[in-house]
C-alpha cells in the first residue's frame, strides 16, 4: 500500500510528530553544554538534572495515557503541548539554577504526556493498519531528531535563548496543527467500547501481565541502546576519533531507517509475520552489534556496529507499541501506550548511569559484555510475554497481530 493512501488524520499526527520532535531536538543535545557553560555547573550536576527530567517523563507518560482514555487524545495533547510551550518560554527568560531545575522537571513531565497519546491516537485512527501506523510515527520521530539536532547547534551559536524560543514556537505550531487538523470525533470513537462488549472484556483483560513483561524487555533494550548516546561517544573520544566521526554514525542511523523502509515492510509481512519473531530477530541484531564493538577499535567497526544496531531498532521500536495496541482493552489504549513510553523513558534514564559506572569502574569491553547479558534478559521477555496469555486460559495462536493491514 502506498504511503499516500494512509488516513488523513494519521498524516496530521505524523506532521505534528515531526514538528514536535524537531523542536525538542533543538534542546536535548545541548542541555549538558548549557548547564555547564551558561549556568556554570558541573557535568555530573547536569547528568543528575537530566535524570530527574527523564524520571518526571515516566510519570507524565502514565498520566498522559490515563487522560487520553478519560478526556480524549486531542484535549490531552493540547493541554500538554501548551504547558510545554509555557515552560520552554520560561526557560528562555529564567537563568537561575533553581528555576532551571524546577522548569526542567516540569517540562519532562509535560513532554512525557505527549508521546503515549500520539501513539494511542495513531492506533485508534487506523487500527487495521497494524504496525504501519506506529512505524510511520517512528519514522517521523527520527526525522524530527535529525532536523532538530542538526539545526540546534547552529542556532545556539548565536544564543542559547534562541534555542528555547524556537523550541517554544514549534510547540505552538504543533498545537495549531492538532487543534485544526485532528477531528474531535476521531478521539471520541477511540474511547467508546465496542458494541456488545463491556469495557475490558475479552482476552485483552489479562494482557496487562504480558505488557509488563514485554515492557521490561523493552526497557532493557533501551539501556543497551542508549550507550550509543553516552558511553560509546566517550570510548570513541578516547580512541582519538573526533566529534564529527561520532556524529556521522547518527547520520548512518537516520539514513538506514529511511532507506530500509521498503525492505522492512516486506520483511515484517512475509519473512517475520509475527511481532514476537520481529522482536527476537531484532534483539539478535543488538547482540551482534555489541559483539562487533567489543572486538574492534577501528572506525569501520563502529560504522558496522551502528548499522547492525539500526536493523534491530527498525524491528523492535515500532513493534512494541503495536503489540500494546493489540493487548489493550477497549478504552485503555492510552494507558497501555503510557506504560510503553514510560518503560522506554526508564531505560533512557538508567542507561547512562549503568553504562557510566561499568565504563569507569571496569572497561568498555566489560560494558559491552554486560549489555549483551542485558539483551539476553530482553530476549527471554520477548520469548515469553505472549505465552502468559495462554497460561490464563486464553485461546491465542500466533501470528495473532494484524501485520497485513
Amino acid at each position: 500500500m502506498s504511503w499516500m493512501r494512509y488516513p488523513r488524520e494519521l498524516w496530521i499526527l505524523a506532521i505534528g510528530m515531526v514538528i514536535n520532535v524537531t523542536g525538542m531536538s533543538f534542546l536535548w543535545p545541548l542541555n549538558t553544554i548549557y548547564i555547564s557553560q551558561e549556568l556554570g555547573r558541573s557535568v555530573s550536576q547536569a547528568g543528575f538534572i537530566l535524570m530527574l527530567h527523564a524520571g518526571a517523563g515516566i510519570f507524565g507518560s502514565l498520566l498522559g495515557g490515563y487522560l487520553h482514555d478519560r478526556i480524549g487524545g486531542k484535549k490531552t495533547i493540547l493541554i500538554s503541548v501548551l504547558a510545554s510551550a509555557c515552560l520552554v518560554f520560561s526557560l528562555a527568560y529564567n537563568q537561575g539554577w533553581m528555576a532551571y531545575i524546577t522548569l526542567m522537571i516540569l517540562l519532562g513531565f509535560s513532554i512525557g504526556m505527549i508521546f503515549p497519546v500520539m501513539y494511542a491516537l495513531a492506533g485508534g485512527i487506523w487500527p487495521e493498519g497494524g504496525r504501519k501506523s506506529f512505524n510511520l510515527m517512528y519514522i517521523t520521530q527520527n526525522l524530527g531528531v535529525a532536523i532538530g539536532s542538526s539545526l540546534g547547534g547552529l542556532v545556539a551559536q548565536y544564543s542559547f535563548q534562541y534555542v528555547f524560543l524556537v523550541n517554544g514556537l514549534t510547540y505552538l505550531l504543533f498545537l495549531l496543527i492538532i487543534w485544526f487538523g485532528l477531528r474531535d470525533q476521531q478521539v471520541k470513537q477511540e474511547k467508546q467500547p465496542e458494541q456488545g462488549k463491556s469495557e475490558g472484556q475479552s482476552y485483552r483483560g489479562s494482557g496487562v501481565i504480558s505488557l509488563v513483561v514485554l515492557c521490561f524487555g523493552f526497557m532493557v533494550c533501551w539501556i543497551s541502546y542508549v550507550q550509543w548516546q553516552t558511553s560509546i561517544s566517550s570510548y570513541m573520544n578516547e580512541l582519538g576519533f573526533s566529534l564529527s566521526f561520532y556524529s556521522f554514525l547518527w547520520a548512518v542511523n537516520g539514513l538506514l531507517i529511511i532507506l530500509l523502509q521498503p525492505v522492512s515492510g516486506y520483511v515484517t509481512i512475509y519473512v517475520l509475520p509475527s511481532y514476537r519473531k520481529q522482536l527476537l530477530v531484532g534483539i539478535m541484531f543488538f547482540v551482534a552489534s555489541l559483539v562487533v564493538l567489543s572486538q574492534s577499535q577501528v572506525y569501520m567497526g563502529f560504522v558496522i556496529g551502528m548499522a547492525i544496531m539500526t536493523l534491530g531498532e527498525i524491528l523492535i521500536w515500532p513493534a512494541v507499541p503495536s503489540i500494546a495496541a493489540e493487548l489493550a482493552p477497549v478504552g485503555k489504549s492510552g494507558f497501555y501506550q503510557g506504560i510503553v513510553n514510560g518503560s522506554a523513558t526508564g531505560g533512557r534514564m538508567m542507561g547512562p548511569l549503568i553504562g557510566g559506572l561499568l565504563y569507569d569502574l571496569y572497561s568498555p569491553q566489560i560494558l559491552f559484555y554486560c549489555m549483551m547479558s542485558f539483551c539476553v534478559i530482553a530476549y527471554l521477555c520477548f520469548t515469553y510475554y505472549d505465552r502468559l496469555l495462554k497460561t490464563v486460559g486464553v485461546k491465542k495462536e500466533e501470528p495473532v497481530y494484524n501485520t497485513k493491514g
